[in-house]
C-alpha cells in the first residue's frame, strides 16, 4: 500500500474517532471549557463584588479552613499561599487578597474525590487581608489572615 495513502487513512479514522467522541459528549473544545469560568467574580474590583460573583456573599466563618499564609511577606511579587479544606464535600476553594486591583486571586473546582488542597503564589500589591473560600456541601464557609508586604507587590 502506497505510504501516502497509508498516511491520510490514518488520519482520517483519527478524525472520525474526535468527531464521535465530541458529538458523544465525552470531549468537549478548549474554548468551551474556558466559557465556564465567572467573569463577574474575576472582573470585580471589590471584595463584596467578588463574593457574589462567586457565590459566598454570606460565607461563614469556619475552623475547618485553614488558610496557610505568611505573617510577613519580604517580596509582594512573590506570597506563597495555601488552603486546606477539612469540610467534607469540597468542591471549590478560592482566593481572595483585598487590597488587590481585582481581589479575586484564584478559584479552583475540585472533582469528585479531588484532596482538597491547593498551593498558590501570588501577587499584593500592598499590605493586605487575604481569605479562603470554599465551598462544600453546597454552603460556603471562608477564613482569613492580614498579610503584611514589606517591598515589591504590583502595586508599584
Amino acid at each position: 500500500m502506497n505510504e501516502m495513502r497509508r498516511s491520510a487513512l490514518q488520519r482520517l479514522s483519527r478524525g472520525g474517532a474526535l468527531a464521535v467522541l465530541f458529538a458523544a459528549g465525552l470531549m468537549r473544545p478548549i474554548k468551551a471549557l474556558a466559557a465556564e469560568w465567572s467573569s463577574a467574580a474575576f472582573e470585580a474590583k471589590d471584595v463584596p463584588a467578588a463574593l457574589k460573583g462567586i457565590g459566598a456573599a454570606g460565607a461563614a466563618e469556619s475552623k475547618d479552613v485553614v488558610l496557610n499564609a505568611p505573617g510577613i511577606a519580604e517580596n509582594g511579587a512573590v506570597v506563597p499561599i495555601s488552603v486546606v479544606s477539612n469540610l467534607p464535600n469540597t468542591t471549590q476553594i478560592s482566593i481572595l487578597v483585598d487590597a488587590n486591583p481585582f481581589p479575586l486571586a484564584g478559584s479552583f473546582d475540585l472533582a469528585n474525590g479531588a484532596l482538597p488542597d491547593v498551593g498558590v503564589r501570588l501577587k499584593f500589591s500592598k499590605s493586605s487581608t487575604v481569605r479562603a473560600v470554599v465551598l462544600a456541601g453546597g454552603k460556603t464557609y471562608t477564613t482569613q489572615k492580614e498579610v503584611k508586604v514589606t517591598a515589591g507587590g504590583c502595586g508599584g
